[in-house]
């Protein structure tokens, strides 16, 4: 019983890894609709901090997936 419990959670696992960045977009967009605001008075070194905000963001993101991902794979063993 158990390892038919490991194998399907690999199979979730492996579904979301190929989906990850489909599930990315997905959330990027969701949030990117919510912050459709248009800032007149943005000088360039705000867009600059922003574009560096986006990406710390978005490694973040990638981070912490991973993590979740190695501790349910942890949990398997």
């Amino acid at each position: 019983m158990d390892d038919e419990l490991q194998e399907e959670i690999k199979k979730c696992l492996k579904i979301l890894e190929d989906n990850i960045d489909i599930l990315s977009n997905i959330e990027l967009d969701l949030e990117d609709q919510k912050e459709d605001e248009i800032a007149s008075d943005l000088e360039l070194h705000h867009l600059y901090d922003m574009t560096e905000d986006v990406a710390e963001s978005a490694k973040l993101k990638r981070a912490e997936f991973n993590l979740m991902r190695r501790k349910a794979e942890d949990t398997l063993y």
